[in-house]
């Protein structure tokens, strides 16, 4: 069966262009203005007139807390929310219960993506056993079993000699180690960052530097060891700095920035919603339009939604008691898109490299990211000319633990496709 996307505004090679989309038995078969040649009396037809047709959505961090907490979410309905936000390819993030740190964990685990996903989903290794000790894993072995890359996300590694060997044994073997950078000795039980707000709200703050700490430290190592070394949501000016200077000296380091730390500071913070309770936390306003502009200057490489399910009760407790983390893969696109490129700080050019393109190539997921004739047809199709008011109703997430249920956005999904395939499509009224 083929399927014609017809008069959309294309994101094709760079650039934005009304043109046609021809899917064939999974895969692009053409792309440009007039297809007529390729079609015969049995295809579908899709118009795309007014709307954005852009490649499938690449989110390297997600956690769908499959095994172990499937009250938060599961691989379904974790990769169903991924497709309501236009994704279709996403990394999913080790700390579930067993952990994939050995081979037959992390084939295991990529099994059942394949079998659950309706999305591609790439699958993390940890980087050391169980995600806390200071044993580093086969890293060849999970390679061979699918991981696509490594990360103790929810824990940085804390001892350097520890991750010294992980980046050497990761670089043998040619997988990128995405770091959560976080100096726990720093923490001081901090729940946000340290500041006239932590003190104006009387809750214990942590100083930026657990993170900037440890950035430091994981740059020096990356540079001596030659690994592809990626940190995971940067939320800091001084980080943000460091990792500047690393690239201009040739270390290997990529980094993403979150939605809602580049949309949110601790000023959002009451002290009551834990909506706004994160790790790494809300920062300063200087950190968050610092994280903004490095979404230019090509500093930050991608953006990548932390998405983090959990149930009311883990998210109702007191602030200082609640779990850290929001939704984010139902809401990424229309957020950014309506707060910085409809107000001008992005171009939606740059947007789309940013969670396509850019993520895709980083990590060498060599299927996704563009769309190219001969290539899997990874398609998400945005409607950015009408406003909607973002509903919990609608998410397909098992979590509805995000600040941003309630705002009005443009850029909403109107269908996302996987190999050809409709994985989603947005109901009309």
């Amino acid at each position: 069966m083929k399927t014609l996307i017809k008069n959309g505004t294309v994101y094709n090679d760079g650039r934005l262009v009304k043109e046609d989309v021809l899917v064939e038995d999974g895969i692009i078969r053409a792309i440009g203005k007039d297809l007529h040649e390729y079609l015969d009396d049995d295809y579908d037809e899709l118009d795309a007139g007014n709307l954005l047709v852009s490649p499938g959505l690449v989110d390297v961090h997600v956690h769908y807390r499959e095994p172990g907490q499937t009250e938060k979410e599961t691989i379904k309905t974790g990769s169903a929310a991924a497709a309501h936000g236009g994704f279709t390819t996403v990394g999913a993030m080790p700390n579930v219960d067993p952990v994939p740190d050995t081979p037959a964990k992390v084939a295991q685990m990529v099994a059942k993506n394949k079998q659950d996903g309706l999305v591609h989903i790439a699958q993390y290794s940890a980087i050391t056993t169980d995600r806390t000790s200071d044993e580093v894993v086969d890293m060849a072995g999970v390679k061979r079993a699918g991981a696509f890359a490594v990360s103790n996300d929810g824990n940085g590694v804390q001892a350097a000699g520890t991750m010294y060997r992980a980046m050497q044994a990761a670089k043998a073997v040619g997988l990128p180690l995405a770091a959560h950078v976080e100096d726990e000795s720093l923490l001081f039980g901090g729940v946000m960052t340290e500041g006239d707000r932590s003190r104006y709200l009387g809750l214990p703050g942590a100083p930026e530097v657990v993170e900037s700490a440890q950035v430091a430290r994981d740059l020096a190592l990356a540079k001596a060891t030659g690994v592809h070394y990626h940190v995971c949501h940067v939320s800091t000016k001084d980080s943000l700095a460091m990792i500047h200077f690393a690239k201009q000296n040739g270390v290997r380091v990529t980094c993403e920035a979150t939605p809602h730390h580049l949309l949110l500071s601790n000023q959002c913070i009451d002290g009551h919603d834990s909506n706004y309770k994160m790790n790494p936390p809300l920062r300063h306003e200087a950190d968050r339009r610092a994280l903004v502009a490095a979404l230019n200057d090509g500093t930050v490489d991608m953006i990548a939604t932390d998405h983090a399910p959990h149930t009311e009760e883990d998210k109702g407790r007191d602030f200082c008691c609640a779990a850290n983390g929001i939704t984010g893969s139902e809401t990424a696109f229309a957020l950014l898109y309506t707060k910085l490129v409809k107000t001008g700080l992005l171009k939606l050019e740059r947007l789309l490299d940013l969670m396509a393109t850019n993520p895709a190539e980083a990590f060498n997921l060599t299927e996704a990211g563009h769309l190219e004739v001969g290539k899997p047809a990874d398609i998400a199709v945005f409607d950015l000319n009408h406003p909607y008011v973002i509903d919990q109703r609608d998410y397909l997430s098992k979590g509805i633990n995000s600040p941003f249920t309630g705002m009005t956005v443009y850029g909403q999904t109107v269908m996302t496709m996987v190999d050809g395939q409709v994985v989603y499509q947005r109901k009309e009224n």
